[in-house]
């Protein structure tokens, strides 16, 4: 066994060390496993929601976009600090009303809004199906990590494996208060490695980051530039557009709001994240600086930009600790994940069709269903393809269809009522399915646009889809009641 190994070993264990601490002292019944009682700082709030965000997508799909695509990468950069200044106002309005309803889910959100059982099944379903693909984001991080970081001695299957175990047992025994504490590790030893390797990498091989891009443009002058085609500037305006209205709508990082213990602290995050991602910038640099450095990667293959140039650069224990942040960048949101989806499963779709369960019952149910889950995306995950931030941007598609009928619920004079926000779901779903199969562009339904109208984001038609939908269905069953 390599010190590479030892190392993430060694992480992995801290973390399931953690998480069965965080717990020492708490009856966990199903509001402490999944929302932490309600009492969590400012600055476990902005842990969990930073542990969501920054993911193994972060840590190898944003250095992956760079070394492939180059400047279209930036997108995640603007949508990641305009979706800060949503939550501003948002997230306090979200987390006053399910303190006031004790809610533990985004769909009891949906239910206690339109008073639809049925809605919050469809939104549960929603996100179950938008929540698998990014589990599988996290399990192929954790795998191409740890298979790359041991040197070949772990396979990409057996390290898959071993990741869902460990998040399985992980998320059964600690629940939330787990992923809390480990986020404080995995920040702190994901800055530091980051930071270093976005500094040190243009310094090494270039001698400095104007020499760098000196260097890419001169071997690649277009590649500093948006492209005319596929990821332009219309591209990234409407995948922004869309990843700002899906950012809150992700099950995991919405329920993450209720953890709170008051709404000021949404706004103090909302003050200081905006600076904490520009932590990105690092990552952007490592796969920047690893376009001359380790050419030739291609199609997926660009996700090991990262690894690729650090094990060419530095010894077997640097890279054990490389690989430990990145272990941890795949198990704190990969945990959340889980425990969301296995929670809308147990309490918003089985409790729907037995309303007789208890809460004790519905939380054994929800912790039983975690390695069901973990099976189905190691699954997923073994057998699927694309790159992490494709897989990303899919997910972002499907779960930002609930974004109109959770605005137009916080309005007073909201008109639109359950008939209405379960049609225009269901038909964006529909939109996003028959586009994505059929690769239909706008272009294509209306020959009179611009062809720039080509790029516009699978997402956004869909999106507009759904709006449509749902006014007119609301409309004309505005009579029945909500």
């Amino acid at each position: 066994m390599n010190s590479a190994l030892i190392i993430i070993l060694g992480f992995l264990l801290l973390a399931v060390f953690l998480g069965i601490r965080s717990t020492k002292g708490k009856q966990m019944d199903l509001e402490q496993w999944t929302v932490g009682g309600r009492g969590f700082s400012a600055i476990f709030v902005f842990l969990l929601m930073a542990g969501e965000i920054y993911t193994t997508f972060s840590f190898l799909g944003g250095s992956g976009w760079a070394y492939g695509k180059g400047a279209p990468a930036l997108y995640v950069l603007m949508y990641i600090c305009l979706s800060y200044v949503v939550s501003y106002w948002l997230l306090p309005v979200i987390w006053r009303y399910a303190k006031e309803h004790k809610l533990v889910s985004q769909s009891d959100f949906f239910v206690k809004k339109y008073n639809s059982p049925y809605l919050g099944v469809l939104v549960a379903l929603v996100g179950v199906i938008g929540m698998i693909p990014v589990i599988v984001v996290q399990l192929k991080g954790l795998g191409i990590i740890v298979s790359q970081a041991s040197y070949g001695a772990i396979s990409m299957e057996t390290a898959v494996w071993i990741g869902a175990i460990s998040l399985t047992v992980y998320v059964m025994l600690s629940g939330v208060h787990g992923s809390a504490w480990t986020a404080l590790i995995k920040d702190i030893v994901m800055v530091v490695v980051i930071c270093f390797l976005g500094i040190y990498l243009p310094l090494h091989y270039f001698g400095g980051f104007q020499p760098m891009f000196e260097a890419i443009h001169t071997a690649n002058p277009d590649f500093l530039r948006f492209p005319d085609e596929g990821n332009s500037v219309t591209w990234v305006i409407s995948t922004v557009l869309l990843l700002v209205l899906g950012f809150y709508m992700w099950p995991q990082v919405f329920s993450s709001t209720y953890t709170a213990k008051n709404a000021r602290v949404f706004r103090k995050n909302a003050i200081i994240s905006p600076l904490y991602t520009l932590m990105l910038l690092f990552v952007f640099l490592v796969g920047t600086a690893a376009i001359l450095t380790v050419p030739g990667l291609e199609g997926e293959d660009v996700d090991l930009a990262l690894i690729r140039i650090s094990m060419e650069t530095f010894d077997p224990w640097v890279i054990g600790i490389i690989g430990g942040a990145g272990l941890l960048t795949a198990l704190v949101p990969g945990s959340l994940l889980i425990m969301s989806t296995a929670t809308l499963l147990a309490k918003n779709i089985y409790h729907v069709f037995a309303p007789q369960s208890s809460e004790q019952t519905i939380g054994k149910l929800a912790r039983l269903l975690v390695p069901v889950v973990s099976l189905v995306a190691v699954l997923f995950t073994l057998h699927g393809g694309a790159t992490l931030s494709n897989i990303i941007l899919m997910g972002y598609s499907l779960m930002t269809q609930l974004a109109p009928s959770l605005f137009f619920s916080l309005w007073k004079g909201n008109f639109v009522n359950k008939y209405g926000a379960g049609a225009g779901i269901l038909a964006g779903l529909a939109a996003v399915a028959y586009i994505t199969i059929t690769k239909t562009t706008l272009v294509d339904l209306f020959p009179f646009l611009p062809a720039a109208w080509n790029d516009v984001n699978t997402g956004i038609i869909a999106l507009v889809v759904n709006v449509v939908v749902m006014i007119v269905v609301s409309l004309v069953t505005k009579s029945k009641n909500r």
